[in-house]
């Protein structure tokens, strides 16, 4: 019998076994167009079924892309760049050359500077030991930037095969879906979702008579935020439209909780402005730094959510890291959450944030 894919996420159609990947009725192997029932049900009902590949599964996937001649494109989400950065693709993706792409530019502010945040892309990537041939900034959901990535992607590739690698929920098959519909006017034609993990195989498409584009399984990164939230709590850390500012004025021995996921306190320095870039739906309490241990026990998944109940019994516990801001504008990024602008510095300070979730800091991107 001839092996056939599902349209929806890759994987290998069987018709056996309903909680491995792939499976449909029998009866659904005569229909023109097959998806498997987990994609039929992520598509129809929005419900994400469970399937047996472990986090290796994925990456051994990723990894035969090296014994390919192909280029790489890279899909990293701007608001969660650390935790959606792939350690180690150089290695999986061999010699290939690689674009590095930040999706999701349309919920930035205005105000942000695009080339600076360019350049510290670049920058971040080669601390990271990854070589990007160039980078670029696209909404894959608005379809923003695709003309100057389209014309790369052409341009390096040179006939070979394309593969767009990423982690989970970064917005890979929407990329892809935005370059199928640029092309060829076909909307959707790929599975997506909030959720991560939706792709399980290559799914394979033709760009030419001798080549194709590939998505690829999101590769999972335990330390995204991602996977610690219910379906709901995501979709209120997630931005949907471009996040606005929030300004708050604070004295030393002060605290701002981030909804209940993460904590900030200004530990000792002059009084000055601190700006949150959040999702719009993410709420801010602020309270005084001796009463924020209790003010948290007492009001988490409450007065501080999200995170809801159902979360709050898979969320790390916070963990708190002290930081000497330097004399210069610095953000604070909370991967998954967003982002904390210092505007003076010379302050210092500590944030709190789940077990395994990376604080960094960079230079003030706005």
């Amino acid at each position: 019998m001839e092996t056939i894919y599902c349209e929806g996420c890759g994987a290998e159609i069987q018709t056996e076994d309903k909680s491995k990947a792939g499976y449909v009725p029998a009866s659904a192997l005569t229909k023109e167009h097959i998806i498997c029932q987990r994609c039929f049900r992520l598509t129809h009902y929005n419900e994400v079924q469970d399937v047996e590949y472990t986090d290796d599964d994925y990456l051994r996937m990723i990894q035969q892309i090296s014994d390919t001649d192909s280029l790489v494109v890279k899909i990293v989400d701007i608001f969660d760049f650390n935790g959606s950065f792939i350690s180690g693709l150089q290695r999986l993706t061999g010699h290939n050359p690689i674009i590095l792409v930040g999706n999701k530019v349309d919920l930035l502010p205005k105000s942000t500077n695009k080339n600076k945040l360019i350049n510290w892309m670049k920058k971040t990537a080669s601390e990271y030991g990854l070589k990007v041939q160039d980078v670029f900034l696209v909404s894959a959901a608005k379809g923003m930037g695709f003309e100057k990535v389209e014309a790369e992607i052409e341009a390096i590739r040179n006939q070979k095969d394309v593969y767009v690698v990423g982690c989970t929920n970064v917005g890979k098959s929407t990329f892809i879906n935005q370059l199928i519909h640029r092309s060829s006017g076909v909307k959707d034609a790929i599975t997506t979702s909030y959720f991560p993990g939706t792709t399980l195989g290559f799914i394979e498409i033709p760009l030419d008579e001798t080549s194709y584009l590939y998505d690829t399984p999101g590769v999972v990164n335990r330390s995204q935020l991602v996977h610690y939230v219910t379906d709901e709590d995501l979709k209120l850390i997630h931005p949907k439209k471009e996040i606005k500012p929030r300004i708050y004025q604070l004295q030393d021995r002060q605290t701002l909780f981030f909804g209940g996921f993460a904590r900030f306190d200004f530990e000792k320095g002059v009084k000055q402005s601190f700006v949150g870039y959040f999702s719009n739906q993410l709420m801010i309490h602020r309270t005084k730094l001796e009463q924020a241990g209790d003010f948290y026990e007492k009001h988490v998944g409450e007065l501080l959510q999200p995170p809801s109940p159902a979360t709050l019994e898979h969320l790390p516990p916070l963990v708190k890291q002290t930081i000497k801001i330097p004399r210069e504008k610095t953000d604070i990024v909370i991967p998954g959450l967003g982002w904390l602008s210092i505007t003076e510095g010379g302050i210092t300070v500590s944030v709190h944030a789940p077990k395994g979730v990376q604080i960094s800091l960079r230079p003030a991107l706005i």
